[in-house]
């Protein structure tokens, strides 16, 4: 009688709690490893360069255009004012204010689709102010050229832990 009444008690494996808390675990393993790959899959992988030795040759030119904004001297200071949708700044040369269009190239560190290029005028005071729709929060590599690629500035900038950007010359003066 106490055998019969112990059997009766008893539920099926499938209604007890414990067999499914060790099968969850290798499910959301499954789950994940799937997931896993469709970003794998669907994504692009921005960080591969075709061909390796055009991108080589091309450090040796931006070698050479951060040895003259050295030798100029060039320091570049911008604001970003994200309410208003605004980067104002000044580009000076040895204090000096420096006028010309100018290129300011935001490029995202893992997205190239949401990199920006800015043409900018500044004026003969060194100042300039342009439209910068709101950025996403991140790390940003920012570089700043004349019109005619002849130096450059280049630096990063965390946005919005540092809401200026400084970048100045800082390769060693050319002899």
């Amino acid at each position: 009688m106490e055998l019969a009444k112990h059997v009766e008690t008893t539920k099926p494996w499938y209604s007890q709690l414990w067999p499914w808390l060790i099968m969850s675990g290798p499910f959301i393993v499954v789950i994940a490893a799937s997931y896993t790959g469709w970003i794998a899959f669907t994504r692009q992988d921005a960080m591969v360069v075709d061909d390796y030795y055009k991108q080589g040759m091309a450090i040796n030119k931006d070698l050479r255009r951060d040895g003259a904004a050295t030798n100029l001297g060039l320091t570049m200071d911008a604001a970003y004012d994200a309410a208003q949708g605004r980067l104002h700044g000044s580009l000076m040369s040895f204090g000096h204010p420096v006028a010309g269009k100018i290129n300011i190239l935001l490029s995202h560190a893992t997205q190239p689709e949401k990199d920006r290029k800015l043409e900018v005028m500044v004026n003969p005071q060194g100042d300039f102010e342009t439209a910068l729709p709101i950025l996403d929060m991140g790390r940003w590599a920012v570089t700043v050229e004349n019109a005619q690629r002849d130096w450059r500035l280049a630096g990063t900038w965390k946005w919005p832990q540092q809401r200026t950007i400084e970048l100045k010359a800082d390769m060693p003066p050319a002899e």
